[in-house]
């Protein structure tokens, strides 16, 4: 349903520092160019690209990149421990906190999130809802 992902950003080197704390591990390339960062996941000899692309790019009007209110973009990891190891990479790459990885109330018992932003303010999710790990309830 979805072909691709697009944040701004202003400061390039900030942002790829930050997505690649955590993209490659789940399974995205970076090829850089001179229109942003882009990561995709790699597809097999003969076969058509898999979706979804992220692309990291500056804002095509010029004016300062800013972050969507409410907008918020998800990364499904393999498990638990994969959620909160990359949720603390991109802490160290400069991210900010926006939610502790774990279970949330409102959500589904297996639903694992953690929740942080990028260096642009961008909001973003890396998540597990794998079902042979224990859910909220044990």
């Amino acid at each position: 349903m979805i072909s691709y992902v697009t944040v701004g950003a202003d400061d390039i080197p900030r942002a790829k520092r930050f997505y690649s704390a955590f993209m490659p591990a789940l399974g995205y390339t970076l090829t850089e160019g001179s229109e942003g960062l882009s990561y995709a996941l790699p597809a097999a000899a003969g076969q058509s690209s898999v979706a979804p692309d992220f692309y990291v790019k500056p804002t095509f009007d010029g004016r300062p990149a800013s972050a969507g209110n409410g907008a918020m973009v998800a990364f499904e990891a393999q498990n638990q421990a994969q959620v909160r190891d990359l949720h603390a990479a991109a802490l160290c790459a400069g991210g900010s906190d926006e939610g502790q990885p774990g279970f949330r109330a409102a959500y589904g018992p297996r639903f694992y999130v953690g929740y942080l932003r990028d260096p642009q303010g961008n909001k973003i999710a890396l998540y597990a809802s794998n079902p042979n790990e224990p859910g909220r309830d044990g």
